[in-house]
């Protein structure tokens, strides 16, 4: 299933890959490509409302949040991109020679923390960003930070228990209960559920704060990678306020019902692992394509792997990781952040744009499928 191929990919390509050379003090994040600053902030939020769908006996349900937000400032401690604790975790059951447990909480984010966010009442879109399983929120930062460099508010959600560390403000470290589940029937019908129940949840509470009522509330989105990307149209489908949304490289185990939805959305994944009319991890998409029965994109992008879209890809050329991409992580994240950027602005912002016309000789590893 290509909704858990990312933890397997990169284990395989560490294990293969000469990580005695790698030098984690210069691992760092793409600078946003955005005019703003970028501020970061961390929310804790719980919902009485249900109890945890992973760990019933826990009457209620935690999620950590990260807003992203455009600030006027650079001052100020920069976003830590893991805790050791959490990359000792994550690496662990990589089970690499000469690689610091700790790696991942030396990269290098971009974001402020806690800087003050900047703008009008009312005058920037939101996108939500979901993780593939397995994965911690941290791994969609760059597209997080780039977001909100033009202009925008990114809530990145973590789904409790369904990844591999999530520490909690009074130390707590929770870890990936639906990974003992996940080959059980309905599996990913209750990741569905569970994941739409979040997000709105997040919206409620972003919506009514007053530290952040720069967010327009008719102007959201959602995307997200793998797991976090197939699952979107399931979001939109339980919540009308999600006007747009994009599935990142996510197999589709949830299909959109023969209802429909009406609502802009784009499909974007690796060329080279798709034939089209065949089987194989995109032969959902041709099925939930007839179903889509709003504006509607679908792009494929060749040389990449599926760790190339998020952080990964970038993280393992610093390490000398060989994923199986023939594009460097930074040249696949640079081509997300502007065909994910490209669909919003349009699709929230009403700017049409010339990236979601036709395909470009900027990014001519970039073909049109629909």
């Amino acid at each position: 299933m290509r909704t858990l191929a990312v933890a397997t990919a990169l284990t395989v390509a560490l294990v293969s890959a000469p990580a005695a050379s790698a030098d984690p003090t210069t691992l760092s994040l793409p600078t946003p490509t955005g005019r703003q600053p970028v501020g970061v902030t961390s929310l804790y939020m719980k919902d009485t409302s249900r109890p945890d769908p992973w760990v019933p006996t826990v009457p209620y349900r935690e999620l950590m949040i990260s807003v992203f937000y455009p600030t006027n400032t650079t001052n100020g401690t920069t976003k830590q991109y893991m805790t050791p604790t959490e990359s000792e975790r994550y690496m662990s059951r990589l089970g690499l020679p000469d690689v610091p447990l700790d790696v991942m909480s030396t990269v290098r984010a971009n974001a402020v923390v806690d800087a003050r966010p900047a703008g009008r009442r009312h005058s920037a879109p939101l996108v939500v960003l979901s993780p593939g399983s397995t994965q911690p929120r941290a791994t969609l930062t760059s597209w997080a930070e780039d977001l909100a460099s033009h202009g925008y508010v990114v809530a990145v959600i973590d789904h409790t228990y369904e990844n591999r560390a999530q520490t909690f403000p009074d130390g707590r470290v929770t870890d990936c209960a639906a990974c003992e589940v996940d080959d059980l029937p309905g599996f990913w019908e209750k990741v569905a559920k569970s994941r739409a129940a979040d997000t709105s949840f997040v919206l409620d509470e972003l919506l009514r704060a007053k530290r952040f009522d720069l967010i327009d509330p008719k102007r959201i989105g959602m995307t997200g990678h793998s797991a976090g990307g197939a699952i979107t149209t399931q979001v939109m489908l339980a919540d009308s306020r999600i006007r747009a949304g994009a599935d990142i490289d996510g197999s589709v185990h949830v299909p959109i019902p023969d209802s429909g939805l009406s609502r802009p959305f784009m499909f974007m994944g690796s060329t080279d692992e798709y034939v089209p009319g065949a089987p194989g991890p995109y032969d959902d998409w041709e099925t939930d394509w007839l179903h889509l029965t709003g504006w509607k994109r679908w792009i494929m992008v060749a040389g990449t792997a599926h760790a190339s879209y998020t952080d990964l890809g970038v993280i393992a050329d610093g390490l000398g990781v060989d994923l199986g991409a023939s594009v460097s992580g930074e040249r696949a994240v640079a081509i997300t952040r502007a065909y994910v950027r490209a669909f919003f602005d349009q699709n929230l912002r009403c700017k049409p744009q010339p990236l979601m016309a036709a395909p470009s000789s900027s990014y001519p590893e970039v073909t049109f499928v629909g």
